[in-house]
């Protein structure tokens, strides 16, 4: 949109004084600090209670006088754009209009009548220099622009904002800041996410999954091309297929505007790290109906973990064509590639994480260089038939590749029997293990949305059908179990050096069981309709079901042609209902309850080689949502109790390491709170806690009882933010506060042994200056503060045994950055 609406009014007086102000001319009290424009403006229109409309671009660079004593509304407003070159108009309610060289009307109650109006965010959603940490709607919900305020699920968002100010590189760091979510790595890459107690290895990108099948599940999700990170929890497959009960993450990506910006940074920090992200985006034709953007990161670094290191590029250019009022088309390619280093984590002794510094590994510096690389190509077609009837059809196509070969622990399962006794427990075995993952994901969706009144009641539908096939090809070599002699290590003083000679044996050694190829398949077609009710106002009504067709696959042989060949074709059927009910007896309050399913066919074979029946997923939800100061803070509270049948797991049993078990059932319940937005034009807050109970319910192998690994009981986090905008000589410094704290886990589903809780300080500074019509933007970030040794997540035996496979947090991190807008 080449509009940014500045709805500021951000503390409305009641209606009467609006009118005394605007109408009668009648002077009052104004405080307003020197500043940017910008600010001066939400200022003002929080304390007369107006609201302003303008372009975004007007604005920039542009400082304010400000205004302090008694005056008119017109009076300060005169006083606010003195030397800016900019007029105002008084429209039509309580409005005022900004533009360049324009006659502003003179303010008389026939031109501004009293209006009750809501206060809203000086911004677009999109816009590149939004700063709020909160937003009101969100796409992940229901496919509409129904507001999240009036939607009966519980839905977070985490805006643009709160990624610049924590200086996120990947949404693992952004997710922290949403209650019930931790990541669960696997190699160290951050690809996969446990919601509401139950891991998600599948991340939705602009409504459509966004990485695929089989082992390894994708590459890296950076965060430098992401507009927002939304995340709707519990079950989603009513509208979106197959996806885990707990929830669903969808990024939103930048997307062409009509009006130029430009933004080049760069960061600096501990442990040569390196980063550089740009954006740029505007028209290419003078109509604007052809506009661009062009967005991506270079990183280089190396890890708090020895051996480690990443070298990373993205680019993610995008166009979107508007061929007229009604119809706008758009395409997106993302090109991810990296080079890294495969992390194998830690390990337990006994029921704890082995004392041992955390920046050991216990790969070597002689593992060849391991490469990950990921493309998506994406295609968007909306037409409106009119004001209410929309049609959009998307589609992505997404290429994952990850060639790995690393030293690993040699047994399967557990790494203490292979601690040497006469050693003192010093002393493990090791063997050397190749792995290629090659995945192809193509989706697309029709969806048609309407608004219409039926018997003075209002509604708004939607109907679509969806398509998936995924296709995954995966192929490993070496050891994964027997003890290759010579790669022995002692853990407490580790001596490296690998012969490259063991290298290039593995990748000639076929595995310990023969079979070393597997080839997934996917086939999913689905069928959707949602209806939402609104009655008096105040109630709102959201039902809808889905129907999906599944046929599945996985064949394994001791080449690609075996293994297809052996490919066998389970098929599946299932309908998915959701209703929810939303009381909002106030505009800032809404009372709301919910209840839906999911359905997931199992993509995997048991060790005997039997399919295994869909995961069936269930949940109740009831909560409560609020807006206060004006739309300004929003939060959510909400109590859940989720269940999920065939459970899968991967089977300890069995002398394959891939093969899995349905353990039987599952139950998450909890009670969790998120809020985000701005206290006052100068504090913005994000912040979360969940309580969380997520255990096995019902198991045949006796894990009855048991907590769901990686899941605490108790978790949150705190960030604050300060924006000084009243006190002249500091005008423009930020400066922010952030505590992300988790209790304690249990590591694996047989609860063998837990990771410690810990608590971790962040902080920030910042100081923005105006160069003309240029922002220039000095940053210092310090993650980990007091320098705690925690751990994240174990590996959900995706690539390695929980028990060996412990992923350590950082330790105290600093990081600078310089960025420059124009």
């Amino acid at each position: 949109m080449s509009l940014c609406f500045s709805l500021a009014a951000l503390a409305l007086p009641l209606p009467s004084q609006a009118d005394s102000t605007a109408v009668n001319g009648e002077t009052r009290a104004f405080s307003i600090a020197p500043q940017p424009l910008y600010g001066a403006l939400s200022a003002l229109a929080e304390q007369s209670g107006v609201q302003f409309v303008y372009n975004s671009e007007l604005v920039k660079g542009i400082d304010s006088p400000g205004v302090s004593g008694l005056y008119s509304l017109e009076a300060a407003l005169t006083r606010l754009l003195k030397g800016s070159g900019i007029s105002y108009q008084f429209n039509n309610g309580n409005t005022v209009k900004l533009e360049k060289n324009a006659v502003a009307e003179p303010l008389t109650a026939t031109t501004m009548p009293a209006v009750t109006v809501t206060g809203k965010s000086g911004y677009a959603d999109s816009d590149p220099y939004n700063p709020d940490y909160n937003r009101t709607s969100a796409s992940a919900a229901t496919k509409t622009d129904a507001p999240i305020m009036e939607t009966p699920v519980s839905i977070q968002v985490v805006p643009r904002a709160v990624m610049n100010d924590q200086k996120t590189t990947t949404i693992k760091d952004a997710l922290e800041n949403v209650s019930s979510i931790r990541p669960q790595s696997s190699l160290g890459l951050s690809n996969a996410y446990i919601v509401r107690g139950f891991r998600n290895g599948r991340v939705y990108r602009n409504g459509l999954v966004a990485n695929g099948l089989g082992i390894g599940e994708g590459a890296q999700f950076d965060s430098a091309n992401l507009e927002r990170v939304e995340v709707l929890k519990g079950p989603a497959a009513v509208l979106f297929g197959r996806i885990e009960p707990g929830g669903l993450i969808n990024l939103v990506t930048k997307k062409p505007r009509d009006e130029a910006y430009y933004s080049v940074e760069q960061r600096f920090g501990a442990y040569d790290f390196y980063r550089t992200e740009w954006d740029a985006t505007g028209p290419i034709t003078g109509d604007k109906s052809l506009s661009y953007r062009f967005s991506g990161a270079y990183q280089n670094n190396k890890s708090f973990r020895d051996f480690n290191f990443n070298d990373r590029v993205l680019v993610n250019p995008s166009m979107t064509w508007r061929l007229s009022d009604a119809t706008e088309m758009s395409l997106e390619v993302e090109a991810l590639h990296e080079n890294y280093q495969v992390d194998r984590g830690l390990f337990a002794i006994g029921n704890r994480p082995a004392p041992i510094p955390v920046s050991r590994s216990f790969i070597d510096p002689n593992d060849p260089v391991d490469t990950n690389s990921k493309v998506n190509l994406g295609f968007n077609l909306s037409h409106a038939f009119n004001d209410n009837w929309n049609l959009r059809n998307r589609f992505l196509a997404s290429f994952i590749y990850d060639k790995n070969i690393s030293v690993k622990p040699a047994n399967g399962f557990t790494v203490e029997q292979f601690l040497d006794p006469s050693t003192g427990n010093r002393r493990y075995a090791r063997n050397i293990f190749s792995q290629t993952s090659d995945n192809e994901t193509y989706t697309t969706n029709l969806d048609l949305t309407g608004k219409f009144k039926l018997l003075g009641v209002n509604h708004q539908t939607l109907i679509g059908v969806d398509y998936l096939r995924a296709v995954g090809n995966y192929q490993f070599y070496g050891n994964y179990q027997d003890p290759v002699p010579g790669l022995e290590i002692d853990i407490y003083n580790p001596q490296y050096g690998i012969d490259p000679s063991y290298y290039a044996d593995a990748l000639t050694t076929p595995s310990d069981g023969g079979a070393n190829h597997y080839l997934f398949r996917d086939d999913w077609y689905g069928a959707y309709f949602q209806d939402h009710i609104t009655l008096w106002d105040k109630v709102h009504i959201l039902g809808g079901g889905r129907y999906d067709w599944a046929r599945t696959g996985l064949g394994i042989g001791n080449s690609a042609s075996t293994a297809d060949a052996a490919l066998p074709s389970r098929r599946d059927e299932g309908f998915s209902p959701r209703v929810g009910l939303l009381y909002q007896p106030w505009t800032w309050a809404s009372i709301y309850g919910n209840w839906t399913t999911s359905f997931g066919a199992n993509n995997d074979i048991t060790t005997s080689g039997a399919t295994i029946n869909p995961e069936i997923g269930e949940q109740f939800e009831a909560g409560v949502k609020t807006e206060f100061f004006d739309q300004r803070l929003s939060t959510t509270l909400a109590y859940y109790h989720l269940t999920k049948e065939n459970l899968m797991t991967r089977d300890f049993n069995s002398p394959d390491p891939f093969a899995s078990a349905a353990i039987g059932k599952a139950r998450s319940q909890g009670i969790e709170l998120d809020m985000a937005g701005r206290l006052t034009d100068e504090i913005s807050i994000i912040g979360n806690y969940a309580f969380t109970d997520a255990r096995i319910t019902k198991d045949f192998s006796g894990l009855q009882g048991h907590r769901l690994n990686n899941v605490p009981e108790h978790s949150g986090s705190l960030w604050l933010k300060y924006d000084i905008h009243h006190y002249e000589p500091l005008n423009g410094l930020s400066f922010g506060l952030g505590l992300f704290a988790a209790g304690q886990r249990q590591g694996d589903n047989d609860n063998t042994f837990v990771l410690p809780g810990y608590a971790r300080l962040d902080a920030f500074a910042s100081y923005t200056y105006q160069l003309g019509k240029s922002r220039l933007i000095t940053q210092f970030n310090v993650r980990n503060l007091l320098d705690k040794t925690y751990y994240e997540s174990t590996d959900p035996f995706q690539n390695a045994p929980p028990r060996v496979g412990i992923y350590p947090g950082a330790p105290l991190t600093a990081m600078g950055s310089v960025r420059l807008e124009f």
